[in-house]
């Protein structure tokens, strides 16, 4: 009777390590997907008129709801949504932004999208 209590210990702790485990990853996925830009950076980096600042703001509160939209989805269905918010983003930022302002962006959005492995 005590190898049985201890053997069922010991299946319990692995399976709550194991979840334990699974969880630190769905967080560590969830964090890549989190765009929390700073308006303020941004309009600095990209040299934005008070327009344009406020019209960037939407956008990228936009983005950030499509992004997490994505972070809760399949695997397959994941890329595919991050893309469609990718190509939203910058079909947007196109409008708004003037042709320096918008390769600039291009760029920072692609170092951003690289670091955090979503880029493929």
């Amino acid at each position: 009777m005590k190898k049985i209590v201890l053997t069922v210990v010991a299946v319990m702790s692995m399976t709550m390590a194991f979840a334990a485990g699974e969880n630190d990853n769905n967080t560590a996925t969830t964090n890549a997907y989190k765009f929390n830009v700073s308006t303020y950076a941004l309009s600095r980096a990209l040299n934005l008129n008070q327009d344009q600042v406020d019209m960037v703001e939407d956008i990228n509160n936009t983005f950030a709801v499509e992004m997490m939209n994505a972070s809760v989805a399949d695997g397959s269905e994941r890329d595919v949504k991050v893309k469609a918010a990718v190509k939203k983003d910058l079909s947007y930022m196109r409008y708004v932004l003037t042709d320096r302002q918008y390769r600039e962006y291009v760029k920072l959005l692609n170092v951003t999208l690289n670091n955090r492995g979503l880029n493929k």
